[in-house]
């Protein structure tokens, strides 16, 4: 029994392999392949950047970023692209807002510059209705707005007080149409912001896109 435990060691040794060396080597390209007398030499591998590259007739660079000193001041004070001047109390004036550090290498043509809404809906042509009252819910829709009920009994252009849509009696035409000048247009124009009866959403449909 003692032999058996001393010769243990001895056999645990004997089975355990040690590190084994191994020879290590890289396989190199064909391009870097020294060239031999071979026969049948090894078609070189196409290479797939080469495939995908985009001829280029002439090198080409990005436009400077520089724009004129003039246009500059003038998108910066204007409030708006169709509008001067602030239309709200609650509003800071362009040139106060876009002024600083922040804004003193910044070309202005590439800042947000929405238009007026209060200019756009003055585009938009005057309602004619034969009743005393109109409804107007903005189209209706979910881009629409709560139904409101308008009187246009007076001698005026009644205009919505969420969309700003305008609306007149047919009896007071003429008399409006001999006034030297009217906030809103009483016929349509075919201007770019107007839009057309024909856009409201329908009654079947009430979650449909204008």
């Amino acid at each position: 029994m003692i032999t058996s435990t001393r010769r243990l060691p001895t056999l645990l040794s004997r089975r355990i392999p040690g590190p084994v060396c191994r020879a290590y080597s890289t396989a190199t390209s064909y391009s870097d392949r020294v060239p031999t007398n071979d026969p049948n030499p090894p078609k070189p591998a196409q290479n797939v950047s080469e495939t995908n590259a985009t001829p280029m007739e002439e090198w080409k660079r990005d436009a400077d970023m520089v724009e004129s000193t003039e246009d500059a001041e003038k998108q910066r004070t204007m409030q708006a692209p169709n509008r001067a001047k602030v239309w709200s109390r609650s509003q800071a004036p362009r040139e106060l807002a876009m002024s600083g550090p922040r804004f003193e290498q910044t070309i202005m043509e590439y800042q947000p510059q929405p238009l007026a809404a209060i200019d756009l809906i003055h585009k938009q042509p005057v309602r004619w209705t034969s009743s005393k009252v109109v409804s107007c819910d903005g189209g209706g829709g979910p881009l629409g707005h709560p139904k409101i009920f308008i009187n246009v009994d007076k001698p005026q252009i009644n205009w919505c007080t969420y969309c700003g849509l305008p609306f007149a009696h047919k009896h007071h035409r003429k008399f409006l149409e001999s006034l030297p000048r009217t906030e809103y247009p009483l016929i349509p124009t075919s201007d770019p912001a107007e839009v057309n009866e024909e856009q409201r959403v329908q009654p079947n449909d009430p979650l449909g896109q204008r």
